[in-house]
């Protein structure tokens, strides 16, 4: 396989971080960044992740529920976990 240089520009903290990151995984940093380079020639798309943050409404509803749970309100249960899908199958 004929190699070739990828010069690029990145954030020093964030490379830092990468390479800390890599070593802990036992890796050179540019072998993982090579995998990711084969991945999207190969599947021709970008993956992004972060942790799921739910909307504003379901935060307000999230933390609604907890009061409930603490205020031992509008809760029918327990239930288990048979009971549970019978209940949500009749939905």
């Amino acid at each position: 396989m004929e190699k070739t240089i990828l010069t690029i520009k990145t954030d020093k903290k964030v490379k830092q971080e990468a390479q800390e990151a890599a070593r802990e995984l036992g890796l050179p940093l540019g072998t993982i960044i090579n995998a990711y380079l084969r991945e999207l020639a190969r599947e021709k798309r970008v993956v992004f992740s972060s942790p799921p943050t739910p909307n504003p409404q379901t935060q307000k509803l999230l933390r609604q529920i907890e009061r409930d749970i603490k205020a031992k309100k509008n809760i029918i249960g327990p239930f288990s976990s048979e009971e549970a899908i019978k209940y949500l199958d009749t939905l």
